[in-house]
């Protein structure tokens, strides 16, 4: 093999269309672009969402709902995930700290403990907010609770 008889597959090397280069090549005079008008002068850009002076689709839909800029969103974790982390880890206390290291909650994580599930051992829970189902459920259960 010599580099004077390499050559590239067929098909693969595509020659690039050369516009506004006379008449003779078919794509010369307006090259391509047709006659007047602002699409065919150059700088040429549309505004995101324009539909050629008819309503656009995002002033047509009805605006509706409300974001509460206050809210705080909690991360849930239920009874069933607190009774599985104490009987893992042999935890008579679970905190925040605990929930993080197990890899519940990130470091920033507001926590709401939800009643999905059973506690059958008594344990002290500390976080941020509770269900009242499962405030009740844990001390049923001869625990504590704890708000952060």
């Amino acid at each position: 093999m010599e580099l004077n008889t390499i050559h590239p597959a067929v098909g693969s090397n595509k020659k690039k269309r050369r516009i506004g280069r006379g008449p003779g090549s078919g794509k010369g005079g307006t090259s391509t672009r047709g006659h007047k008008g602002a699409k065919s002068r150059s700088g040429y850009k549309t505004k995101i969402g324009f539909e050629g002076g008819q309503m656009p689709l995002q002033r047509r839909l009805p605006k509706f709902g409300f974001k509460n800029i206050n809210r705080v969103e909690y991360k849930a974790i239920n009874l069933s995930d607190l009774e599985t982390l104490a009987a893992a880890r042999n935890l008579e206390k679970i905190g925040l700290a605990e929930l993080r290291a197990a890899g519940f909650i990130s470091s920033a994580q507001p926590v709401k403990i939800l009643a999905k599930g059973a506690v059958t051992r008594a344990i002290a829970v500390e976080a941020n907010a509770f269900s009242q189902a499962a405030q009740k459920a844990i001390e049923a259960a001869g625990g504590s609770i704890a708000k952060v």
